[in-house]
């Protein structure tokens, strides 16, 4: 592959919000303030703690087009916050996290499927990478919905990259390249890592690697997306290592442009709603040794595709 020269980077990066015919509706219950041309939204005038059928629908939507929703000074007990992420699944349980300590919480006082993070006392962030969340499952998330329960005076932020515009913006020859080509997902050099060698064999058979797409399409929308992420692909299943790691390494990258991006600073009842399929999540780890506790449940869907 030629080398990308900082050159070659130069210009705009301009894509669409939804893919081409795709028509979002208009918003009766629900403001939305953009944050950039493509990606979040802050939501105005909605209480998460009481949706009902009509508001949900317009979350729904606001979800498909801005990939991440932000909403400040909610209320929510812990049934109201799963129900954000099972209009069309099931709470996914984390399948590690009794397995690990990389969370700096105890797991056992949270409800079902939610996990708590708490960094900055005794433990580090470690989550100031871009990724996908668990695409070392089958069927990874969906929707995820965070919320912060005590955040840093200053710093803690979290971003979000839009992988459709990510995609987009690639090389027409790049786009044909990747477009049918497969990844192996897998935990064990991440999570397993905390593990006990023991540990992770025993867990092994249950976890096997999986294959996705490279490029994805969403379920939904069917735009295509970028779907690696330097936390989970090994590979790209075909290639030999070099032509592998040289690939993964630019496309990982295109989550890096701060063009298909967009920051949310935390306050305390923030909350933070994302298609985890449609976009990457990076925590930016530089408020030590100040406390961050945050709340996330998750929602399965489809498998990904092409």
């Amino acid at each position: 592959m030629a080398k990308v020269l900082a050159r070659d980077l130069y210009g705009p990066k301009v894509a669409a919000r939804v893919p081409a015919g795709w028509q979002a509706p208009e918003y009766r219950r629900l403001s939305l303030e953009p944050l950039t041309p493509t990606i979040g939204a802050e939501v105005s005038g909605v209480d998460l703690g009481h949706v009902d059928d009509e508001l949900a629908d317009e979350l729904h939507w606001a979800l498909t087009e801005w990939k991440v929703l932000f909403f400040r000074d909610q209320q929510l007990d812990r049934e109201a916050h799963a129900a954000l992420v099972t209009r069309d699944g099931e709470v996914i349980d984390h399948p590690f996290a009794k397995h690990t300590e990389v969370y700096g919480a105890d797991q056992s006082d949270t409800a079902p499927g939610a996990m708590r993070f708490v960094k900055g006392e005794k433990s580090v962030g470690i989550e100031n990478f871009w990724h996908h969340d668990m695409t070392f499952l089958a069927r990874p998330p969906m929707v995820t919905a965070l919320r912060a329960l005590e955040v840093p005076p200053v710093g803690g932020d979290t971003l979000w990259a839009d992988m459709a515009a990510a995609h987009d913006c690639l090389p027409e020859d790049v786009c044909e390249r990747i477009a049918d080509l497969w990844a192996e997902h897998d935990w064990y050099d991440n999570y397993g890592r905390s593990m006990s060698p023991e540990l992770r064999e025993a867990v092994r058979p249950e976890f096997p690697a999986v294959r996705h797409p490279v490029v994805a399409r969403h379920p939904v929308t069917g735009r295509r997306v970028l779907f690696v992420t330097r936390a989970f692909t090994q590979r790209i299943i075909g290639l030999s290592e070099t032509e592998s790691d040289d690939l993964l390494e630019m496309l990982w990258a295109q989550a890096d442009r701060s063009e298909y991006q967009c920051r949310f600073r935390w306050q305390p009842d923030s909350v933070a709603i994302w298609d985890n399929r449609a976009c990457q999540h990076y925590a930016v780890s530089d408020y030590a040794p100040q406390r961050r506790v945050m709340e996330r449940i998750s929602g399965d869907g489809p498998p990904p595709s092409h």
